[in-house]
């Protein structure tokens, strides 16, 4: 089992960057894919990056590519996402999950940390 804690998010003007992280405890994190989703008001949450268990590969989401970077920290049990060129659109809550499996793979991630709000001013 794992308990996931992110925190980084805030309000940033447009152009800014941020650094979101997510803490996890539990054993299973270094073999976990981990993943960041975002949801805005009204809309259905969508994945923006993911990274598997070895960081040996990513994925993004057409929205965040050359601007958002995904990254862990084996060792420190932590995920990233760096956030940069940010847009009014990229407003959200932005989640990090788990997967049961060591690469992405959507409908896998069954751990989920409590969001983190990401504002973008014009």
């Amino acid at each position: 089992q794992l308990q996931l804690v992110e925190s980084g998010g805030g309000l940033v003007q447009a152009g800014g960057s941020l650094r979101l992280s997510c803490a996890a405890s539990g054993r299973t994190f270094s073999s976990s894919a981990m993943g960041w989703f975002r949801q805005a008001p009204g809309k259905e949450r969508e994945f923006v990056a993911a990274i598997s268990w070895n960081g040996g590969g990513t994925v993004y989401a057409n929205s965040g590519k050359g601007r958002f970077t995904i990254s862990r920290d084996n060792a420190k049990n932590t995920a990233y996402l760096q956030l940069a060129s940010l847009k009014p659109e990229d407003t959200a809550v932005y989640y990090c999950a788990a997967s049961k499996s060591s690469v992405h793979q959507m409908g896998q991630y069954i751990y989920w940390g409590q969001g983190t709000q990401v504002t973008v001013s014009s």
